[in-house]
């Protein structure tokens, strides 16, 4: 699955407009590469490593959503592995 699309399907972005936007700044990594086209793939066990609001968040790939549902059906597709950054937990 595009890495635009799985941000925007799991609800971390509002559009995949902005998952783009972050991507083409060089700010997402996927397995710690630096992804520069949002047309890279992601797969069940990859990790993504993104800033939103201040803070960088982990995740693992758990499953590909196919469709942009509910926050508890988003949720169960995405481990947080952390979250650095002001006033986060590690």
């Amino acid at each position: 699955m595009r890495v635009d699309r799985y941000l925007h399907c799991i609800r971390l972005v509002r559009s995949r407009t902005l998952a783009q936007s972050l991507i083409a700044e060089g700010r997402v990594r996927v397995d710690g590469k630096r992804i520069e086209k949002p047309s890279e793939e992601v797969r069940v066990g990859s990790v993504i490593a993104l800033p939103l609001h201040d803070r960088v968040r982990i995740l693992r790939v758990l499953a590909l959503p196919h469709r942009r549902g509910p926050a508890s059906e988003a949720r169960a597709c995405y481990e947080e592995l952390g979250i650095d950054g002001a006033g986060g937990a590690t």
